[in-house]
């Protein structure tokens, strides 16, 4: 946009020498965006010229508006002043003009290095869950960011974390070595990716059944009755008190939560179970 500026810049020269007789030099004129509460795309600012002129900003700022849009193929289409300021709207022809000047700008918008850094992280799957389209949103995401904030003159480092470990991973770890039954993924087979994601559902439905049957019994009773909030539903206490239940009743949640332990503990088996089935994973990404 610098040239279209600098064209801007050259019809106001001329507007003022033509209707004040004053030769002004082109950097002497301050142009900037218009406010978003005012109508137009460009300011031009009069106040500068109050006093070579002798005469109000708004009346200089008018005059100069009359002369600029009657000139020869005039890019402003109209304009209004405000106190000393000519808010000035283009027409489509000046911006025409403005992209056929980046077009042919190369790198255009690059500027000199900031001397920072910036971390831009994505997409960063987890491996309970197969890549599907909203991944591929983040990716196309992250990477026009990271282009962006490197055309503004940032050192950009690319990363993107994949979520292979914590209690969420040793669920679908524990519900293939419960209900896997041997199950791997193969030629014919499902892809890995989708395979242990099966088993991540898999321990969540699980769960589910445990939960529903848990509250059936005198535990649950018993905690239901010893509530605070005396106006809450049962469905509406049990739905809210599922971490809970997870964490301090669940023979599924203590038998997963041992398996992080050992996993932490670089336990072998448990070490190899992941590595296994963490590369069913990676193999299925890779596919994808």
């Amino acid at each position: 946009m610098a040239e279209s500026l600098l064209l801007l810049q050259e019809l106001i020269r001329n507007a003022i020498e033509d209707e004040f007789g004053v030769d002004v030099d082109r950097s002497d004129i301050s142009i900037g965006e218009t406010k978003k509460e005012y109508d137009g795309h460009y300011t031009w600012v009069a106040f500068p010229f109050a006093k070579v002129l002798k005469m109000a900003p708004a009346v200089i700022a008018r005059r100069v508006g009359e002369s600029v849009i009657k000139q020869d193929r005039s890019p402003v289409r109209n304009f209004n002043v405000i106190q000393g300021f000519l808010n000035l709207e283009m027409h489509d022809h000046f911006w025409t003009l403005s992209l056929g000047q980046i077009n042919k700008t190369n790198l255009y918008g690059t500027q000199t290095s900031k001397g920072q850094k910036v971390l831009v992280e994505f997409a960063s799957p987890n491996t309970n869950k197969p890549i599907h389209l909203g991944h591929i949103r983040n990716i196309l995401l992250g990477w026009s960011t990271s282009k962006i904030l490197a055309y503004c003159g940032y050192d950009v480092i690319r990363t993107q974390i994949i979520n292979d470990r914590g209690i969420a991973i040793c669920k679908s770890m524990l519900a293939w070595q419960k209900y896997g039954k041997g199950e791997r993924p193969g030629p014919g087979g499902m892809k890995g990716d989708h395979l242990v994601g099966k088993y991540y559902i898999r321990f969540e439905k699980e769960f589910a059944q445990e939960y529903a049957a848990w509250q059936t019994g005198p535990d649950a009773e018993q905690i239901y009755l010893e509530r605070k909030d005396r106006s809450v539903s049962p469905e509406a206490f049990f739905k809210a008190y599922k971490n809970e239940y997870f964490n301090e009743h669940s023979q599924l949640g203590k038998e997963a939560k041992d398996m992080l332990l050992s996993w932490e503990a670089k336990d072998e088996a448990i070490l190899s179970l992941w590595r296994m089935m963490n590369q069913w994973v990676y193999d299925g990404f890779e596919a994808t």
